[in-house]
């Protein structure tokens, strides 16, 4: 009786989610989530028939904990730079999962609301019903990336074997030919890793929505070369 208890939908997802972040994507497995919970893979099918499922259910956790602001007065890209603050909020902390919401993001009610708002605000600020799904599936993409690149955290879970990594990539930059190649020696490591993580998202978020406050009538004119 007391495994059944354990055994709910939401301690699952959460004991795949610990093995994401410890030891990536690759370690959710329905095998690894039963073995956690000392029994075997066919007691964790009434809640997921398959490892797809589970992956279907994490990014649905990550999109629910998106702490979307409420709307206020302030212009429609301030706004849209806070709800993007929220996404990233929610993405920064499990990296390894991160990549599991792009084509997940319209099908759980937390990533439905997630959509809504974004097109919401793009309406706003004048962007017709196509191209405003088409910013913002592009800049929420851009927002994932930006998570999952984020150099020196996509080379492993573990801390001892990132820095290994990082200190590799770092010293093989730095001992590239520095008459050939002078800029990419001189910035190896801020290649090789961060020097500020929140820098690096305020950055990357202040990027996207100046792209997007160029406007669709911008964005039209240089796809056909006006």
């Amino acid at each position: 009786m007391a495994v059944k208890a354990r055994l709910n939908r939401e301690t699952l997802v959460s004991t795949a989610l610990d093995l994401a972040d410890a030891e990536g994507l690759d370690a959710v497995t329905t095998r690894r989530v039963a073995q956690h919970h000392g029994v075997t893979p066919m007691a964790l099918y009434r809640h997921f028939r398959d490892k797809e499922e589970i992956f279907d259910a994490l990014a649905e956790r990550l999109l629910a904990q998106v702490a979307l602001p409420e709307p206020d007065h302030r212009p429609w890209h301030e706004q849209t730079r806070d709800v993007f603050d929220a996404f990233l909020a929610a993405l920064r902390p499990h990296p390894a999962v991160a990549g599991l919401v792009l084509n997940r993001v319209l099908t759980s009610e937390p990533g439905l609301a997630l959509a809504e708002r974004t097109l919401s605000l793009l309406a706003e600020g004048g962007f017709p019903v196509d191209q405003a799904a088409e910013t913002g599936s592009q800049a929420l993409c851009s927002l994932v990336t930006l998570v999952i690149t984020e150099p020196g955290r996509g080379d492993g879970p573990d801390p001892e074997t990132r820095d290994g990594t990082v200190r590799a990539k770092r010293a093989a930059l730095a001992a590239l030919p520095p008459r050939r190649y002078p800029h990419v020696v001189a910035a190896a490591d801020a290649l090789a890793s961060c020097a500020s993580d929140d820098v690096y998202y305020a950055r990357g978020t202040a990027m996207i929505v100046a792209g997007i406050r160029s406007g669709p009538a911008t964005a039209d004119r240089a796809a056909t070369g006006g």
